[in-house]
């Protein structure tokens, strides 16, 4: 693909949304529009970091999602699990550095340690840095970083003044990293559901009819491609 090189977005976030509905058009349960969605990210990812792109964030499960019915949940935790124990065992062949964005507190003690084990084993990886946001919440993550600058106040760590939006942004998951140049979200639904809304305030928005399952390489292609297109003034005339 002939992209503009100098034109590559640093960041695209997704919101990988349509595996349920997916699913239902097959006749079949959610659990398993979820497994071919997590086979889509998979080829997504491996084929992201091949075209160079920096960073990809996706969201996995949101503090919403606990609103599910239980078995739909499990099956999704476990799923989950299962995709992060897979992935350490590749890390060191994909060079790909992946971190969760999220209260992994909350979550089970094996979730937790396939987490843990999943970021250390790739931690050192210089590839493309790929963020899972699972249990994520974005007001959730704003409260978080207010709580721990207030906490640097009440120390007198930091000053009121010190307060800025470096200050802020140092304080929430994606710390270090530049914010998405690019959102993408599939099924069509026009909404940010909680989804990093602190980091997305001047990125682009691409909402494709797809479901995720469908969503391939061409689709990605075609979003740089019409991120590309666009002229992005930042609040600039």
């Amino acid at each position: 693909m002939n992209f503009d090189k100098d034109n590559m977005p640093k960041h695209i976030a997704i919101i990988m949304d349509g595996n349920r509905r997916w699913a239902k058009k097959q006749g079949k349960p959610a659990s398993f529009g979820h497994k071919e969605g997590a086979k889509t990210l998979e080829k997504i990812i491996r084929y992201a970091n091949k075209i160079g792109l920096k960073h990809i964030t996706v969201y996995a499960f949101s503090t919403e999602n606990w609103k599910r019915t239980e078995e739909e949940v499990k099956a999704l935790m476990m799923l989950l699990q299962t995709y992060l124990d897979e992935y350490s065992k590749r890390a060191d062949t994909e060079n790909i550095k992946v971190k969760i964005l999220g209260d992994i507190a909350a979550l089970s003690e094996g979730m937790q340690k396939s987490i843990n084990k999943c970021m250390k084993r790739t931690e050192n990886n210089t590839g493309m840095t790929f963020n899972i946001a699972l249990n994520y919440g974005g007001r959730n993550e704003i409260i978080k970083a207010i709580k721990q600058i207030s906490k640097e106040v009440k120390e007198n760590k930091i000053e009121l003044k010190d307060i800025t939006e470096d200050l802020v942004s140092n304080n929430l998951y994606t710390k270090g990293q530049p914010d998405p140049d690019l959102i993408i979200r599939t099924s069509g639904e026009l909404r940010l559901s909680n989804f990093l809304p602190w980091q997305l305030v001047y990125s682009e928005f691409l909402f494709i009819d797809k479901n995720w399952p469908d969503f391939n390489e061409e689709d990605l292609d075609n979003a740089i491609l019409e991120y590309q297109k666009r002229t992005r003034k930042f609040g600039a005339n």
